[in-house]
């Protein structure tokens, strides 16, 4: 795949990210305090690693210094993503937190991205589950953080419409 560069958002003619998750800072002059002008050489940043395992750097723009994760750089630029934690997110579609290409990130609600991927899940629809002590499917939602059981169900299918008929309602 050939990189691509464009400018991010907020921060054009400053920085630019590319299309592989790669971050650079672009050429550029600057005010000395001392009154003459400075050339700032184009260089690609640091990276640092959060705890949760997620790729981060540091952006400045006019003195202020920001703490950015590269997957959001990299949707917000080539995806036009507009960050708000209730609507979409930025998933990595392999799960490698730092695998931040464009063709590994998707933008998917946060109910989805909390669903995706369960480890130890015995069914293939979010909020169904087999129930031992009852040998019948399960299905269970969250709503205000409370879990609201919707029935067993002796077909998997079943317990899957129970919870999308109650997704309707609380989306």
């Amino acid at each position: 795949m050939k990189e691509i560069f464009k400018d991010i958002p907020g921060y054009e003619g400053l920085y630019q990210v590319s299309n592989l998750g790669r971050v650079k800072s672009l050429e550029r002059k600057v005010k000395h305090y001392s009154g003459g002008v400075r050339i700032i050489k184009s260089r690609f940043l640091k990276i640092q690693k959060c705890k949760k395992g997620y790729q981060r750097l540091t952006l400045s723009k006019y003195g202020n210094i920001e703490l950015k994760k590269i997957h959001y750089l990299v949707a917000i630029t080539f995806l036009n993503h507009k960050p708000c934690v209730t609507k979409l997110v930025v998933d990595h579609i392999n799960n490698i937190k730092s695998d931040n290409r464009i063709d590994n990130l998707q933008l998917i609600t946060n109910r989805e991205n909390t669903s995706k991927d369960k480890i130890n899940c015995t069914s293939k629809y979010t909020g169904v589950c087999w129930d031992k002590n009852a040998s019948k499917w399960k299905s269970a939602i969250r709503k205000n953080k409370k879990k609201l059981h919707l029935g067993y169900f002796v077909n998997e299918l079943d317990a899957s419409i129970a919870y999308k008929n109650a997704l309707k309602n609380i989306d």
